[in-house]
């Protein structure tokens, strides 16, 4: 079974990454990958380094992330450049690892923008992690972000509301970390029963 998680920044998406991953999914942290694609060595280096001049690398020879983002953030058509180098190759990354798992596994595959990739058709189920905006704030108070800074992050993404529309699972984190446990027990329990073909309670019985 493959599952798509996603949710908004500060929303605690990679906490719950983790727990799953301690019930026994596979995850694929696609933001992870990206990175790999593009470390230095790579073909996916030498084919931004090609299509976007040296500029673009660092004195150590790695990507210069905020001079690539300069180059692209404000030109689509060297953005849609930029993503025909990078998305085909996790791609084929993502499908190696799917490859490479057990036949029964459930792979969970962590994509913050799901949504507004328009990806969701692409999974068997979809988990959506949800806080509301003064938690998130504080969340990334708590990483340095500045308030305006978080707040044009989050405006740059999708709603929650545009991410309920896709899900098959909400987990609600305005909780501690106990709380969100409980919930991930119980939203694993039916993405089990959903992979195995059984039937598991619903979450007011769990």
């Amino acid at each position: 079974m493959r599952v798509g998680l996603t949710g908004g920044i500060g929303s605690g998406k990679s906490t719950v990454a983790q727990l799953l991953a301690g019930h026994g999914a596979v995850v694929i942290d696609s933001d992870r990958i990206a990175r790999e694609v593009v470390a230095p060595g790579t073909p996916g280096l030498a084919a931004v380094a090609e299509a976007f001049g040296d500029g673009v690398l660092a004195a150590d020879g790695a990507l210069d992330r905020p001079a690539l983002a300069a180059v692209v953030f404000a030109d689509d058509e060297r953005r849609a450049t930029l993503n025909g180098i990078v998305h085909p190759l996790v791609r084929q990354r993502v499908a190696e690892v799917e490859a490479a798992a057990p036949a029964d596994a459930v792979i969970v595959q962590d994509v913050p923008l799901l949504v507004e990739s328009d990806l969701a058709a692409g999974f068997d189920l979809v988990v959506v992690v949800i806080a509301s905006e003064r938690t998130r704030l504080a969340r990334l108070a708590e990483r340095g972000t500045a308030e305006a800074d978080a707040r044009a992050r989050m405006a740059a993404q999708a709603t929650d509301e545009q991410r309920r529309a896709v899900a098959d699972e909400i987990v609600d984190n305005d909780g501690d970390r106990d709380d969100l446990a409980r919930t991930v027990d119980r939203v694993w329990a039916r993405i089990r029963a959903a992979a195995d073909g059984t039937d598991a309670p619903g979450p007011e019985a769990v």
